[in-house]
């Protein structure tokens, strides 16, 4: 599905340039642009053609993108990576941290940075004794 609009999205986003680099320059711009287009239309039909086509590829392209943002969000688990627990390291001495034997589990929907930051930390400089 995400593929399908995908490919509908990337059309519509071509279609959207071309027809705006069809429309006739307002601005002057060294005389480029707006050429008379071999009397396909007049000039108030093409500018009203173009200004109805370029809305209607607007729209579609801003329905495609909202679409497609909907899609991606629903695919992705929820989560932060600010949730995720740190693996241990050992000490630089070589020792393993004395956990005891009752080490207790973080409670369930616990354990993001700011409970992490709540924990006590060991001194970083061995205290004399």
């Amino acid at each position: 599905m995400a593929t399908v609009l995908l490919v509908i999205h990337l059309m519509i986003a071509t279609a959207l340039v071309g027809v705006v680099l069809l429309q006739k320059s307002e601005g002057g711009a060294l005389g480029i642009g707006g050429g008379g287009g071999g009397g396909f239309l007049t000039g108030r039909g093409t500018a009203n053609l173009l200004t109805r086509t370029t809305a209607g590829l607007a729209a579609a392209f801003f329905l495609t993108s909202i679409l497609l943002t909907l899609i991606a969000n629903h695919s992705v688990q929820r989560g932060s990576v600010f949730d995720s627990t740190p693996a241990t390291t050992a000490p630089a001495n070589g020792t393993a941290p004395a956990t005891g034997g009752n080490a207790s589990k973080p409670e369930p929907g616990r354990g993001g940075i700011l409970d992490k930051l709540e924990q006590p930390r060991a001194p970083l400089v061995p205290q004399n004794q």
